[in-house]
């Protein structure tokens, strides 16, 4: 699966994601854009979005865009906190459905 790490994540998330392709925003040249642009370009070249930002799924309609996106909630976006979640992250790749959200929770 091809994968892309919001800007707001460490990069290094995509350690965790050995079995997929993996890219985060900011190698792809892609931050500072905005939600609904990097969907937009998302969509193309990847099959899921991983972000943090909780207020996405209210910003943007997900069912427009062909790529699944998952928000992980923890208590912060530090890598120490997100790395743990990565196990559910990895569970919900093989049910994840494009044009949808799932939250990924510890």
């Amino acid at each position: 699966m091809r994968i892309l790490i919001d800007e707001c994540l460490d990069w290094r998330l995509c350690r965790s994601l050995p079995e997929h392709e993996c890219a985060s925003a900011q190698w792809m040249g892609w931050d500072g854009l905005s939600n609904g642009e990097l969907l937009s370009k998302a969509q193309r070249e990847f099959d899921v979005f991983i972000t943090g930002d909780r207020n996405l799924a209210f910003q943007q309609s997900a069912a427009k865009y062909d790529l699944a996106i998952l928000v992980l909630h923890s208590p912060s976006i530090q890598l120490a906190d997100m790395q743990p979640l990565m196990v559910r992250v990895l569970e919900a790749l093989s049910r994840v459905e494009p044009g949808t959200v799932m939250d990924i929770y510890p």
